[in-house]
C-alpha cells in the first residue's frame, strides 16, 4: 500500500513517496535517493520494504531545486541532468530534511516510533551522515560516494551502521574504500560488507552494473541487519 507523507519545514514543504506494510505498525525506513530523484527504482525499494514488514518513505531532497524529479540513466540528457542535480544539492539542507523525515515518520501513526535510514549512491553517503548526525536508529549505506572526506565524523557514531562497498566502484577508487574499510575493522557498531567484483549501483534492477546474484546477497544482509536493529 503507497500512501504520501507532507513534510513542513522552516523553508517550505516537501514531500515523498511512503509505502506501508499489511501489519501496522511497523518499524520506519527513511530511504534516501540516488541522483534520480524519488523516481520509480527507488518507490521499488519502498515498495520491497513494505513487503518486509517496514513503513518506507524516500522523500524528496531535490525539493529546494526542482521538486517531483523522477529520471532514470537510460539517456545522455537525463544522466547530464542527474549530475547537474547532484552538483547543485547542498548536503547541509538535505540533512535537514532527512532529520525532519526521520521525525515525521517515527510521528505516523503506521510507525511503532523505531526508524532506520538506507541509502544507495548520493543516499549512501547520506546514510553514513545519519549515523553520525541523526537520531536515527540504525543506517544502512549502499556504495556510499564521498565517505572518505567524511571519516572525522567516526566518533560521533553511537548506534549500528552497514555499508556495502562495490570494489570496483567507478566513483569510489581503491584508495577510498581501502580507507573506509581500515577505518571501521575495529568499530563494533559497523557493518562492512565488500563486493570485489562489483560496480557502483550493482544493486539497481535495469541498471548497466546490476548484478542480480550480489543484489540479493546486499539485500538479505540488510534485511538480518534491520530486523536485529529495529525488531530485536
Amino acid at each position: 500500500m503507497s500512501d504520501s507523507l507532507m513534510i513542513s519545514t522552516d523553508d517550505g514543504t516537501f514531500s515523498g513517496y511512503l509505502a506501508l506494510p499489511k501489519t501496522l505498525p511497523a518499524p520506519g525506513i527513511v530511504v534516501l535517493q540516488e541522483i534520480f530523484g524519488v523516481n520509480a527504482s527507488m518507490q521499488a525499494i519502498c515498495d520491497w520494504l513494505a513487503r518486509e514488514g517496514y513503513c518506507a518513505y524516500c522523500p524528496d531532497l531535490f525539493w529546494r531545486i526542482e521538486p517531483g524529479i523522477e529520471i532514470t540513466d537510460k539517456t545522455d540528457a537525463e544522466m547530464k541532468r542527474a549530475f547537474e542535480l547532484y552538483g547543485l544539492f547542498d548536503t547541509q539542507n538535505g540533512m535537514t530534511d532527512i532529520a525532519a523525515s526521520i521525525t515525521a515518520l517515527r510521528k505516523h501513526p503506521s510507525c511503532d516510533g523505531r526508524v532506520g535510514t538506507l541509502g544507495f549512491c548520493l543516499g549512501g553517503n547520506l546514510a553514513y551522515l545519519c549515523a553520525a548526525r541523526t537520531d536515527t536508529d540504525a543506517s544502512v549505506s549502499y556504495y556510499g560516494v564521498g565517505i572518505e572526506n567524511l571519516l572525522d565524523e567516526v566518533e560521533n557514531i553511537t548506534k549500528p551502521l552497514m555499508l556495502h562497498i562495490a570494489g570496483k566502484d567507478e566513483f569510489v577508487p581503491p584508495s577510498a574504500q581501502k580507507s573506509v574499510i581500515k577505518t571501521f575493522e575495529n568499530n563494533t557498531l559497523v557493518t562492512t560488507c565488500f563486493y570485489p567484483d562489483r560496480d557502483h549501483a550493482f544493486a539497481r534492477p535495469m541498471g548497466t552494473h546490476y548484478h542480480e546474484g550480489d543484489a540479493k546477497l546486499a539485500h538479505k544482509r540488510t534485511l538480518g541487519f534491520l530486523e536485529n536493529a529495529l525488531r530485536a
